[in-house]
């Protein structure tokens, strides 16, 4: 039988952004104990007032509890509710003792204050003009976006989302849900289709609607882009979006003809030509891919048909006799190749392994150019990239958008056809990792006449991002290019890039005997919990006490995938623990953070200026303005707590996410649960990120297994064919 309750919230122990559960401690007159209440309360409050409906249970572990199945929050009326109730970091600009001050001046009218005489708050210590407004719009922003998550909640949306849709709708929030609630799953990072069609159906939204189908094809299409594909064929794709949107196939068809006229997408018959694919089918493009892919080809052809390299009246023998003076080094038949190359043509691709001399080309390059007197600029797709390049060369990199001049306000690159880079040589860094789109707008501002150098890796992982530009670059047979594969002495000392270069080849890491200086170990361990708790202590303890590196910045745990018992996640979590141990200072998404926690940026974020990928360090974590301070690589970057799904713990990341990363010791854990994910060039790109140290724990099968499979998932894209 439902009983009623009515109290006070004392102290929130635990809510949940995404649903809404929630436990609380509720002062409950005629209740000696604070009473423990849970269910579904839209973003509680400490002070409020609730008036509960529900029925008494008794819990195993935490006793008697009151479970909610309806409620009604107001706000409170008494001195005691008013502070708890503004100094519990509901409204910006307002902390604990910053209501203190604000119910010592105002009392009971406190909140009518606030609602509508703000100025009167400047009577309050520490309260002026600036933070009389912050004040103002947060109490404005904070009831409307009360009253959206009041709508969502009823349509199967967590709170959490509610402030990020405010933020992007405004009072339009609500008009623009109901009406076409799709535009969600475009328009807000976080909210994806599925969560929007949830909200579609409860709105009456029908299976069929337009609005719906056109919605479901570009997701499919978001999805199979996340997927590295450029474009997809039509049957496949019909096929895959008729399976989710659970529809006749006719019906995708006529949404398909309807974006491709809208302009969404673009539809090309691509003859039978086409690498690998034998016959003629329909591609169909989301509208950006294509007009990037179709660039990059014509960029290029450009800059291959461009005048002469300002380089090429120099004697190549005497260019490259000088370098072994200079450099004092010989350099390998291959590595003259390359020079002579770059002395005669406008664009050339360098690619080998680690430890077969990319670096020394980069550093005769920049030697030659100036001596000739010419403009020089390096770039690398992430920072850390860039600033090993730096290191190496003494010459300042930049990242690519760096280089481009990102600005969000003055909308995008800077950097363009009409504003172009001011350089005679670009020279671009590991450029496996660039994508379609970024290597569109870096082309794009690449002047017709200077010379463009791309250095990378084929064998590692392709991009993040949609795209395998590098090979296809290589495949077209269009642009020079110089293979590099001869290993230099010093390098073969190195056990890490012996290995690396064996696993390369399909061969098993040579682990016996031991030199003193080995570097590169494989622990054979075949029970997962026993992996996770030796990862645990090799980070730790056994690592930094033998090698002297710091458990937090010179230690990174690779893993092939984030599910799991040795999954990215778990072991965040297990790491965190371990090496951040204290108490967890705000929730986000699932995850607690905590002061000097390791964070990875996972999306670019071009207002804050950081990029997927960015690794940095939680500095300050601020209840009064629910702000928290992380530091990138010295710059400190503002988060409010709803932005804070954009980053994860980063103590262990996914091989993916450590591309053109280096780190002085890296451990991974191989393991046949993992066999979705093991391939060649998986492993090869682990190993070769660490610098000083890998340490690869795990499965002897597993391992062999990931070797064996060079199978890379075939990537739809038609840059290739474009260039020939």
């Amino acid at each position: 039988m439902q009983k009623t309750l009515s109290g006070q919230i004392e102290r929130i122990t635990y809510t949940s952004e995404e649903d809404g559960f929630t436990i609380a401690k509720v002062k409950v007159r005629g209740h000696r104990d604070l009473v423990t209440v849970v269910g579904n309360i839209i973003a509680p409050a400490p002070g409020e007032i609730i008036d509960m409906q529900g029925e008494w249970s008794a819990h195993q572990v935490y006793g008697e509890q009151f479970k909610i199945s309806s409620y009604q929050t107001k706000v409170p009326a008494t001195v005691y509710g008013i502070r708890k109730y503004l100094g519990s970091g509901l409204v910006n600009g307002i902390g604990p003792k910053m209501a203190s001050r604000i119910v010592k001046k105002f009392g009971e009218k406190t909140l009518d204050t606030i609602e509508s005489e703000t100025e009167k708050l400047s009577q309050v210590d520490g309260i002026g003009k600036k933070r009389i407004a912050m004040i103002k719009t947060a109490w404005d922003e904070q009831r409307e976006i009360r009253n959206v998550m009041i709508f969502l909640q009823s349509h199967g949306v967590g709170s959490g989302y509610a402030s990020k849709i405010f933020k992007q709708y405004g009072d339009h929030s609500i008009e623009v849900v109901t009406e076409n609630p799709y535009k969600l799953a475009t328009d807000i990072f976080g909210i994806g289709f599925v969560t929007a069609d949830n909200i579609a159906e409860k709105l009456g939204f029908e299976k069929s609607s337009p609005f719906r189908i056109r919605a479901g094809i570009i997701y499919v299409l978001h999805r199979l882009s996340d997927e590295g594909h450029v474009y997809f064929p039509y049957e496949p794709l019909t096929e895959k979006s008729c399976e989710i949107l659970q529809v006749e196939k006719e019906l995708v068809r006529q949404g398909i003809a309807d974006i491709a006229t809208d302009k969404q997408v673009i539809i090309e018959d691509l003859n039978d030509d086409v690498e690998n694919f034998h016959q003629n089918h329909k591609a169909v493009y989301l509208a950006k891919f294509h007009l990037c892919e179709t660039r990059i080809a014509g960029r290029l052809k450009i800059l291959l048909t461009a005048p002469v390299s300002p380089l090429s009246h120099l004697n190549a023998d005497q260019v490259i006799q000088k370098l072994h003076q200079e450099l004092h080094i010989r350099l390998a038949e291959q590595q003259e190749t390359a020079i002579r190359s770059f002395l005669k043509k406008k664009v050339m691709v360098i690619t080998g392994g680690p430890g077969t001399g990319k670096t020394t080309i980069i550093n005769a390059v920049i030697k030659i150019c100036r001596a000739e007197r010419l403009k020089v600029l390096m770039a690398a797709p992430t920072g850390r990239a860039a600033k090993r390049m730096n290191e190496a060369t003494g010459h300042e990199a930049k990242t690519i958008h760096r280089l481009l001049e990102f600005n969000m306000q003055q909308g995008g690159f800077q950097k363009n056809d009409e504003d172009p880079l001011e350089c005679h040589v670009l020279i671009v860094d590991e450029v496996s990792m660039v994508d379609t789109i970024l290597m569109h707008y870096l082309l794009k501002a690449v002047p017709p006449n200077a010379i463009l150098v791309l250095v990378g890796d084929v064998h590692q992982l392709p991009s993040v991002g949609a795209g395998n530009v590098l090979s296809d670059i290589i495949n077209s047979g269009v642009v020079p290019f110089v293979t590099l594969n001869e290993i230099f002495r010093q390098a073969k000392e190195s056990r890490i890039i012996v290995n690396a270069h064996r696993i390369n080849h399909g061969n098993f890491p040579k682990l016996e005997p031991y030199p003193p200086n080995n570097d590169f170990y494989f622990i054979e361990q075949n029970d997962p919990e026993r992996v996770v708790d030796m990862i645990l202590t090799m980070a730790k303890e056994r690592i930094p006490k033998r090698y002297g590196l710091d458990p937090v910045n010179d230690i990174q745990v690779l893993s092939p995938m984030h599910k799991g018992l040795v999954g990215a996640g778990n072991l965040n979590i297990r790491l965190q623990e371990k090496l951040n141990p204290g108490r967890t200072e705000v929730t986000r998404g699932g995850t607690g953070f905590r002061l000097n926690d390791k964070v990875m940026q996972i999306r670019n974020n071009y207002d804050k200026n950081i990029y997927n990928g960015d690794v940095g360090r939680i500095r300050v974590i601020n209840p009064e303005d629910r702000e928290v301070i992380i530091s990138f690589d010295g710059t400190d970057v503002s988060y409010t707590y709803a932005d804070l799904d954009e980053v994860v713990l980063s103590y262990a990341v996914s091989i993916h996410k450590s591309q053109g990363s280096e780190y002085p010791a890296v451990i991974v854990p191989i393991m046949t649960q993992h066999f979705v994910l093991l391939q060649r060039n998986l492993i090869y790109t682990a190993v070769t990120r660490g610098k000083k140290l890998a340490i690869l724990i795990g499965s002897k099968k597993a391992l062999v297994m990931g070797i064996k499979n060079n199978k890379t998932k075939k990537r739809f894209t038609n840059l290739s064919a474009r260039l020939k």
